[in-house]
């Protein structure tokens, strides 16, 4: 059964695709890359930070939320985008992914899974109804399905299993969905590991449903990025042209340009603020670890020709002694510089799919990374 489409395909280059989706609380241009608010937060950026770097939209997390502050209180207090002050779209995960994170912690059946939480112990069950009840307590503009993750490798009979689980949860899913108000989109999640033909039956049976979006889930989760590619491959083009397409989970600049490559639409990933707050900044000349001794006497920034402030006129030597320092200030200045660039890389991926010059900017951003950083001084 189809639902209301709220997403506009705006042009193509190949499989490359720009679009908007329209949400309750805004536009989202796509390609688009998600910084990640797991507690309703961003580790080390102020969300003032993430506008200015040009993010549209963000996540937060089900899980987490739900057992701090709590989905009713935060409803409350007037949902997720007033308690935080971020007041744009917003895209919540379903808990899906800590079945897989979280396995030591967890029981799982056919009903639900039953947590046994990581703060006071105390057991906590989600099933796809409960899941689809939080996100809507916390009022993001695109919940997603509970689904369960693998983490690969895996057994074959297992990543099956799991893949005809999440398609029932999917159905439980969207019948739960069915009183959200109008605007506000769910999101299916295709699984079936690195398994070609479990994803095909993942998609299909989504497709089947009926989806406001579908997402590609369970992967970089320990398999190689060439198998997460061509998974992609063998996932998209059996999802509708006319919906996003949401990669979970991913991840470096050259994940996300293979990724658009083949058709994504939307992304997210913890490594901006991660590898930040581990002294890693990402630029156009690829990772610089800010730790080496290399930087320890170079007044120059990190790229004088960036748009970003902090990564034009910021030396290496402050970053490299605020690194070594363990200084918070370090983790905070790479974190907003990554984000920054992560940003500026969907808004030029952007372009170069509208003005038909995607393959030009696919083969400059790969021979920028492979040439590596600047001479050291």
């Amino acid at each position: 059964m189809s639902l209301p489409n709220h997403f506009e395909l705006l042009a193509t280059d190949g499989a490359a695709r720009t679009g908007r989706l329209i949400t309750p609380h805004g536009v989202v241009r796509t390609p688009a890359f998600m910084p990640v608010g797991t507690a309703g937060a961003m580790k080390g950026v102020h969300w003032r930070e993430m506008r200015e770097a040009g993010a549209d939209i963000v996540l937060g997390n089900t899980y987490h939320l739900m057992l701090r502050p709590g989905a009713e209180r935060i409803a409350a207090l007037g949902g997720l985008q007033r308690f935080t002050t971020w007041n744009g779209p917003m895209l919540t995960d379903s808990g899906g992914f800590q079945v897989m994170s979280l396995a030591d912690l967890r029981k799982l059946d056919e009903k639900a899974v039953t947590f046994r939480s990581h703060i006071d112990g105390l057991k906590v069950e989600l099933s796809p109804e409960r899941s689809i009840e939080v996100q809507r307590l916390l009022g993001s503009d695109i919940a997603m399905q509970l689904d369960e993750c693998v983490r690969l490798p895996a057994e074959h009979a297992d990543i099956e299993r799991a893949m005809r689980l999440s398609l029932r949860w999917a159905e439980r899913s969207k019948r739960a969905f069915e009183t959200a108000p109008e605007g506000y989109m769910l999101f299916g999640i295709v699984q079936g590991g690195d398994v070609p033909e479990l994803r095909q039956q993942s998609a299909s049976g989504l497709v089947e449903i009926g989806f406001h979006g579908y997402a590609i889930g369970g992967l970089a989760v320990g398999e190689p990025q060439a198998v997460m590619l061509k998974m992609i491959e063998e996932t998209a083009p059996g999802l509708p042209v006319d919906r996003p397409r949401y990669l979970m989970g991913v991840g470096t600049p050259e994940d996300l340009l293979e990724a658009v490559k083949r058709g994504i639409d939307m992304f997210d990933c913890v490594m901006p603020t991660r590898n930040g707050r581990h002294g890693v900044a990402f630029t156009r000349f690829g990772q610089i670890n800010l730790r080496n001794a290399r930087h320890a006497d170079d007044p120059r920034p990190l790229d004088e020709e960036s748009a970003w402030p902090s990564t034009r006129d910021v030396s290496r030597a402050y970053l490299h002694h605020l690194v070594k320092s363990g200084e918070t200030l370090g983790a905070m200045l790479l974190s907003e510089i990554n984000i920054a660039y992560y940003q500026r890389l969907m808004g030029d991926i952007r372009d170069a799919v509208s003005q038909g010059t995607f393959a030009s900017f696919y083969e400059r951003m790969r021979i920028g990374w492979e040439a590596g950083d600047i001479v050291p001084r």
